[in-house]
């Protein structure tokens, strides 16, 4: 991730980034993915979703940043994977990244375009295994979810299907919703903290954010059963409290590291898969993860400051807790 954060000049407060995902490491530009996408509302972008409709593949990584950055992202994008390797069989170089975005322009300067082609070179080569930075990171670093400062969170599960074992991570830049509908356990908490709101303006009654949603397993799955797999991540964010308003993009992308050697340029190729029949356990764990993984980018946020005295705070941690203990939903200290 490449987080950018400035606050020298007054008039033009940063604070954004990029986010890099590569499903197989350093072979992402070589080596692609079966994928599958899906929209519940579509006031946003992600480019290269056509193809992947088209194809069934991903080819390359999955940037997310601000939306007005989404163009030079993509570009250097292009950029980097014609460094990182030759043309392909064809002889020619090709590439239709996969890039996409939530507005942060509350607080960041999101029309200062401060995201540079150096920045996405630095988010792809410095992508690495292990775990995940959250909250004001990344593409999520000005971001604002439930009226509460939030970003980039993520999330696991590993589901048992006949006798293998498969996980099922899910990354989030979220950026949605209103403080009133915010739930977290089925515990209503949007209305129990209702204090210091973002949204005061009429224009920004209804729900004017997004969410971004990168569904990643091991589990064997085709792109028609990777697209089911993706749309399951919109139950995620609906028990958090989302409901995909007018104003809000929220665009899902699903891939599976599997069948490493079935996506190549062979004639004839032979793909393994988990019978559609088998897939529940796959969905339940992408529904969960997505919805953990949003409170984890908003428990993980920080407050911060933004431009003309905006200003965004972090979920408070022991009210939080003191809802959950009183709604039964903690139990521990």
């Amino acid at each position: 991730m490449t987080t950018l954060i400035d606050s020298r000049d007054p008039a033009h407060v940063v604070r954004t980034g990029v986010t890099a995902i590569l499903p197989r490491g350093r072979d992402s530009t070589s080596r692609p993915t079966f994928a599958g996408t899906s929209v519940l509302n579509g006031n946003g972008e992600m480019t290269g979703t056509t193809w992947i409709e088209e194809s069934g593949m991903l080819e390359g990584p999955v940037l997310i940043t601000n939306t007005h950055s989404v163009g030079v992202v993509r570009d250097a994008v292009i950029e980097w994977r014609v460094r990182a390797r030759g043309a392909d069989a064809t002889g020619f170089w090709w590439s239709l990244p996969v890039v996409a975005e939530t507005w942060d322009g509350y607080l960041n300067d999101v029309n200062g375009f401060h995201v540079r082609p150096e920045h996405v070179f630095a988010a792809l080569d410095a992508a690495h295994d292990g775990p995940v930075a959250e909250g004001n990171v990344g593409g999520g670093t000005g971001m604002i979810c439930h009226e509460f400062k939030c970003g980039t969170g993520t999330a696991s599960r590993r589901v048992a299907i006949e006798k293998a074992t498969y996980t099922v991570g899910v990354l989030v830049q979220a950026n949605y919703g209103r403080r009133d509908t915010l739930t977290i356990a089925g515990v209503p908490v949007g209305q129990h903290l209702r204090e210091h709101r973002v949204y005061t303006d009429a224009a920004l009654a209804g729900e004017a954010g997004s969410i971004i949603v990168v569904v990643a397993t091991d589990a064997p799955l085709l792109p028609h059963q990777l697209k089911r797999l993706a749309r399951r991540a919109g139950l995620g964010v609906a028990r958090n409290g989302g409901y995909a308003g007018n104003g809000s993009g929220d665009i899902f992308i699903a891939f599976s590291t599997a069948n490493g050697t079935a996506v190549s340029n062979h004639p004839l190729n032979e793909a393994k898969f988990v019978g559609n029949d088998s897939m529940d356990p796959l969905f339940i764990g992408t529904v969960e993860a997505t919805e953990e993984a949003i409170i984890n980018a908003m428990v993980a946020a920080k407050e911060l400051d933004g431009p003309c005295g905006r200003h965004a705070i972090a979920i408070p941690h022991d009210a939080l807790r003191d809802l959950l203990r009183r709604y039964n939903r903690l139990v521990a200290p």
